[in-house]
């Protein structure tokens, strides 16, 4: 599927403007839409690619810059992680709150948002959650993200199913913390699938990092769109 991609401008409900990258397919309008979340790394080649493909499979889909707040434009190398991290300390969740609500509100604006679902990466991961219990979302997807058990006591707002996926030799997001994510979702009722894939680290699905193993990126890839077809149908 042929698409396009460009950056466009928003602006939050609390004042700051932020970049977006949109992939959209060409030809009929898309009847679905995708909120992407980056990495600590920024809205990166990589992450274009990722929206990319999901605008090859049908999603008119929007990643919205995180930092834009403290560091607009952000950008830097898989090796740069202090430079992430700097940026990382200072996003709160009302500014995510906000991030979520400018991008969905661009996808509601395009006739998509009544089929909407997320998913993110590393970072994202816990923007997706974030995400799923800020707008009203048909599905969210996270992979491996971090810090999610403070949020916790968002579940019950949780507008859609949850696709959790973690590597399990990932260092930073220990078994016991997986497990508090699924109680937590669990207990408040909500419909979730919990994947690890015991052979791979954080960052496995991102072709960029040292970290990537291929065969659990494909099969992460593969159940992704699986769930995403089943509650965000094109």
């Amino acid at each position: 599927m042929n698409i396009s991609a460009d950056w466009i401008d928003l602006t939050a409900d609390d004042g700051t403007a932020l970049r977006a990258w949109v992939a959209r397919p060409e030809g009929p309008s898309p009847s679905r839409g995708l909120l992407v979340f980056q990495e600590a790394f920024g809205v990166n080649a990589h992450i274009r690619d990722v929206t990319e493909r999901f605008a090859r499979a049908g999603f008119l889909a929007i990643s919205p810059e995180l930092f834009h707040r403290t560091a607009p434009g952000f950008d830097c190398r898989y090796d740069e992680f202090p430079s992430a991290m700097a940026q990382l300390q200072k996003i709160t969740v009302d500014g995510l709150d906000a991030d979520v609500r400018a991008a969905f509100g661009w996808l509601d604006r395009e006739g998509v948002a009544a089929n909407t679902a997320a998913v993110g990466y590393c970072l994202g991961g816990r923007v997706s959650f974030v995400a799923n219990s800020a707008v009203p979302l048909r599905a969210a997807v996270s992979y491996y993200g971090g810090n999610i058990p403070p949020l916790l006591g968002r579940s019950p707002r949780l507008s859609g199913p949850m696709l959790f996926v973690w590597g399990g030799l990932d260092h930073h997001i220990p078994e016991e913390q997986r497990d508090a994510v699924v109680k937590g979702v669990g207990d408040a009722g909500k419909t979730f699938v919990n994947a690890v894939f015991s052979n791979a680290d954080h960052g496995f699905f991102c072709d960029a990092r040292p970290s990537y193993q291929p065969e659990a990126a494909s099969q992460a890839w593969s159940l992704t769109h699986a769930f995403l077809d089943t509650y965000c149908p094109r």
